[in-house]
């Protein structure tokens, strides 16, 4: 083959068609698998195009019903002819090879794919790009590549082996309660109900401004970097690294941020800090605060993370509605409108989790309603969070929008906050009750002794007109301190 034609070879290409038509056995699978743009010649392309159709059409692939489809498309011409045809049929005496002469033409598409990836990589490279956005641009070439290999296939339990596996995973369970458990996220009762943070998940934490879901999302990654020793990559739309690592040392050393930055830190506080300091600077805790990201930049930077480190155990993105979707063949493009970016932003935020194999945390807003609990109707932009996300967590905190008279009546109680497990897709629903300490940004659980947690419950969405006061009715007697 000449070195400046693309890699191809028309015999086994022939050949694979060939045995589509004389084989009705092979017929389902290559059919199924094949794509055009496997093809290097036109005329092969026309010939798979009209058979899929012929095949869809639940009709027998052979010499008849194709050249009939072709004439029907206008293309028998464009593919050889009738005598095309019939040579196909001719030249492939026994399907018994067919699977080395697939293997031969989806390791020249591969091929062929490569080359033109490269091209488009120089082009984007050369024409002025930002170096993050065409090193993004490189990798999701290569990556979308890597994904059409992936030909897994309908497979049946015949065999027992997928049973086996489930059947020895509950074994393992029944003997060992914590055998498949996740990684915690420090607080108890919410690690009860989820069994810690799953791997290939994708959990949204949402809440309406002010209500505190960056400290929330903070604070896992404080027990699972500095106390766990995991890693952890935190991408932060909204917040420079400074004030992330300000809210950590505050939020780990039980400092108040307010004393620390009016000086007013005590000897205790100082020496307090310093210790977080050290264990902050140990961790393997990464920070990229760039104010707009792809999905496809952040797995980007994730796969070097995880290279470089050899591990990556969670990731944190603040928040959804402050990132840019990608569309189009080049990293780039338009879309309609907001809700399908961000149905776009969602879908590969799950699809990273599940690459990556790790829990991804990723902050939304919701959004300004005022009088009733958080559901999830008010997912802010699109309803395509609800959908991608494995679980969803709201943050209600009334004492936020509360008056000074409810406070003053203790209707309220200044501090109190419930996490509401609205959507667990592989578990049970739920509500968990939290304190939150302001002066050190930090979400503590409740004391046991001082509130008794349920039971994992049905997540019920309260009824129109439903009223922030009447949400946490007998929060006077809860005994959580002002």
């Amino acid at each position: 083959m000449p070195n400046n034609q693309m890699p191809h070879n028309l015999e086994a290409e022939s050949a694979v068609l060939g045995c589509i038509l004389i084989d009705g056995d092979v017929q389902a699978e290559l059919l199924e698998t094949l794509r055009e743009e496997d093809f290097y010649q036109e005329s092969n392309r026309l010939v798979l195009a009209a058979m899929k159709k012929v095949y869809a059409a639940r009709k027998p692939v052979d010499i008849v019903t194709l050249t009939d489809m072709l004439e029907r498309d206008g293309t028998l011409e464009h593919a050889g002819g009738l005598v095309r045809i019939t040579e196909l049929a001719e030249v492939t005496p026994s399907a018994a090879n067919y699977k080395q002469y697939f293997e031969i033409v989806r390791r020249d598409a591969v091929r062929r794919a490569l080359i033109r990836a490269a091209k488009g990589i120089i082009e984007v490279s050369t024409e002025g790009s930002g170096a993050q956005e065409a090193v993004a641009y490189a990798e999701k070439q290569i990556y979308d590549i890597s994904k059409q290999e992936d030909n897994s296939q309908l497979a049946g339990l015949a065999d027992g082996a997928v049973i086996h596996e489930v059947l020895g995973k509950f074994e393992e369970i029944q003997s060992d309660p914590n055998a498949y458990r996740g990684m915690e996220t420090g607080f108890k009762h919410l690690d009860r109900i989820t069994n810690g943070l799953q791997r290939s998940d994708l959990i949204v934490i949402a809440a309406r401004p002010g209500m505190g879901k960056t400290s929330l999302a903070m604070n896992i990654v404080e027990n699972i970097c500095l106390v766990k020793g995991r890693t952890a990559a935190v991408f932060s739309l909204e917040m420079p690294r400074v004030q992330i690592v300000q809210r950590l040392l505050c939020a780990h050393a039980g400092v108040s941020m307010e004393k620390a930055l009016s000086g007013k830190l005590a000897q205790k506080e100082w020496k307090n800090l310093m210790i977080a300091s050290d264990r902050l600077q140990k961790s393997n805790l990464y920070i990229d605060d760039s104010s707009r990201i792809t999905p496809a930049q952040i797995l980007s930077k994730c796969r070097r993370l995880s290279a470089a480190t050899g591990s990556l155990d969670l990731v944190m993105i603040d928040y959804i509605q402050l990132m840019g979707g990608t569309e189009g063949s080049k990293g780039g493009g338009s879309f309609e409108n907001r809700q399908q970016e961000i149905a776009s932003i969602t879908r590969d935020l799950k699809i990273m989790a599940k690459e990556l194999n790790v829990p991804v945390i990723a902050l939304s807003q919701l959004r300004r309603i005022q009088t009733k609990e958080p559901q999830l109707s008010d997912l802010r932009e699109s309803g395509a969070i609800e959908q991608d996300a494995d679980i969803v967590m709201f943050i209600n905190r009334p004492d936020v929008t509360a008056t000074a008279e409810e406070l003053a009546k203790k209707t309220v109680v200044k501090g109190a906050a419930e996490l509401i497990l609205a959507k667990h897709r592989n578990g049970a629903l739920g509500r968990i009750q939290l304190r939150f300490l302001g002066e050190c940004t930090k979400f503590v659980d409740v004391d046991e002794q001082d509130l008794p947690q349920e039971e994992p419950q049905h997540y019920t969405p309260p009824p129109e007109g439903y009223e922030a006061e009447d949400v946490f009715p007998g929060y006077e007697d809860t005994g959580i301190p002002e």
